[in-house]
């Protein structure tokens, strides 16, 4: 290799890591006042800074009022708090950094940061939405999962037919897409956890819905979920003008069912790395099945404007074309 094409490289590589990080602000800046460059330092390295708003989410929370040795003064679960104060102990075994946190003129204490990230979230809906999934989102899967089964076991026993849901049912890669962006987002969201935790963590506590102004990896997991609900919709669409009411309901838990597969096979695979060669593997299947789908579709309804594979009754709106 010659010298010119290891540097570009060495360079790319660099970048493409650097897209994973936020910016760091530019403290040497002079116009900033000795307050603003504290509170953008805190922001950099502890991901919050002064005056954040935070919720308690643990039952009670004991604040140490200092310089009163032994008194503590209580806060309960869904109390806000505000970041007031920092300060470092560098003796402390435990963790270094204290947080002072007040709820009101009265109740204000002391409390290390390793105890303040544990029981308290952003006072953010975005941020609460995600302490709600991450604390829970098993237990949900498992609900979704179950009934899906259920759902399945009853229309089997009724219809007498014991078949699978497949993705060949309707005339659309609308599902397949689904499955595939929840493999993507499930690939994208571990590999943080795995290579730059710091970057969703402060992610965490500075939440947005827009992927712009992002890091590359959060932008492409943002970008990611509003696909999931624009082909969710898509999907639903689809399946109420193919399949009768019943049939959509239970092909739709179905593919539920499937997402969360999804979901789990590719966190757990990426965490040894070989979710990244599955994940490729399942691309160009997907690729694979949106030509052959193309191909065997050759005709439009008359009507409708639908993709049939013959001549017939089209299934979409049951015009007839000759």
């Amino acid at each position: 290799m010659k010298r010119g094409e290891f540097v570009y490289m060495l360079l790319a590589f660099v970048l493409s890591l650097s897209s994973c990080h936020y910016p760091q602000p530019d403290l040497a800046d002079e116009s900033l006042t000795k307050d603003a460059r504290d509170s953008l330092k805190y922001l950099y390295e502890r991901h919050y800074t002064w005056n954040a708003n935070l919720l308690v989410r643990a039952d009670s929370v004991d604040l140490e009022a200092w310089p009163v040795k032994g008194r503590y003064n209580r806060v309960y679960k869904g109390d806000r708090v505000v970041v007031a104060e920092f300060a470092i102990h560098p003796a402390d075994s435990v963790d270094s950094v204290w947080v002072k946190l007040a709820h009101s003129e009265q109740v204000q204490g002391w409390i290390q940061e390793c105890d303040l990230i544990r029981d308290f979230v952003p006072d953010d809906s975005i941020s609460e939405a995600i302490f709600l999934f991450s604390d829970t989102h098993l237990s949900y899967f498992i609900i979704i999962f179950a009934l899906c089964v259920v759902v399945w076991l009853v229309r089997a026993f009724h219809l007498k037919r014991w078949q699978v849901m497949s993705f060949n049912e309707i005339d659309s890669v609308y599902p397949l897409l689904l499955c595939l962006l929840v493999a993507i987002s499930a690939t994208v969201y571990e590999s943080m956890q795995v290579f730059v935790p710091e970057t969703w963590q402060h992610y965490y506590y500075n939440p947005t819905l827009s992927p712009l102004k992002v890091p590359f990896v959060l932008a492409l997991f943002l970008t990611c979920l509003w696909l999931i609900v624009v082909v969710l919709l898509a999907v639903v669409d689809v399946l109420f003008r193919q399949l009768p009411v019943a049939s959509a309901f239970s092909y739709l838990l179905g593919l539920a069912s499937a997402c969360i597969v999804c979901y789990f096979f590719f966190i757990w695979t990426t965490r040894f790395y070989i979710g990244y060669l599955l994940l490729l593997t399942f691309i160009i299947f997907f690729i694979y099945r949106v030509r052959r789908s193309f191909a065997q579709l050759r005709y439009r309804c008359g009507r409708c404007g639908g993709l049939l594979r013959q001549k017939g009754v089209c299934p979409h709106c049951g015009a007839v074309n000759e």
